[in-house]
């Protein structure tokens, strides 16, 4: 007699394969654990490298603020005076005059004229050169002059502030001289060729 056997009374078991699986997801986090630890190095050693630059360039700038500030104190008063004077200028040559002239003509009403300007200071503040001026104007019209003021404050390139008022006379009219203080700084782009600059005087002018 021949007996069957009931095969699915034993089902296959491989004790092999979820040992393996398990060596492998051991392997791939422990490689994933090493690359993890060497990346951590190598941010540490670049940290490191750049704290030591940060270092060596703080110590060049103070040797440098030192041997400045001991030159200054080496200079005379008339040495300081002409160390500002051509900073001042360097500053100036930068600085669009013509510009300056047609802006102004741009606020300036056809009933007031300018009578006295000159450069107070020329000094860089950030990207931008700026200038302190001290102005004066003539004119019979004082709401003309203010009119030219709040223009001037609304522009962009001005900031003015009223000094004075003196009264002048002649033997034709009476007039006052205003004196401002005018903060102008000029806007960005190309300044105006020669030919717009007469002009705008000429029309000022009329």
């Amino acid at each position: 007699m021949i007996t069957k056997l009931n095969l699915a009374s034993k089902p296959f078991r491989n004790r092999t394969t979820p040992y393996v699986l398990s060596l492998l997801m051991l392997a791939i986090a422990v490689a994933a654990t090493l690359l993890m630890f060497a990346k951590l190095n190598d941010n540490q050693r670049l940290n490191e490298i750049a704290e030591n630059d940060i270092a060596e360039f703080q110590e060049q700038i103070d040797a440098l603020n030192a041997k400045g500030e001991m030159v200054q104190r080496q200079l005379t008063p008339e040495q300081r005076d002409l160390l500002v004077a051509s900073h001042k200028l360097v500053a100036s040559k930068s600085f669009g005059w013509s510009r300056l002239f047609y802006d102004l003509e741009s606020v300036m009403p056809g009933s007031v004229s300018a009578s006295r300007i000159s450069v107070e200071n020329v000094f860089q503040e950030g990207d931008r050169v700026r200038a302190e001026l001290d102005f004066a104007v003539l004119s019979r019209d004082y709401q003309g002059v203010m009119a030219m003021i709040g223009a001037m404050n609304n522009s962009g390139v001005f900031n003015a502030e009223l000094r004075s008022q003196n009264l002048q006379s002649n033997q034709r009219m009476t007039y006052s001289e205003y004196t401002l203080r005018l903060i102008y700084t000029p806007p960005f782009g190309v300044n105006p060729d020669a030919g717009e600059v007469a002009q705008s005087s000429q029309g000022g002018a009329e």
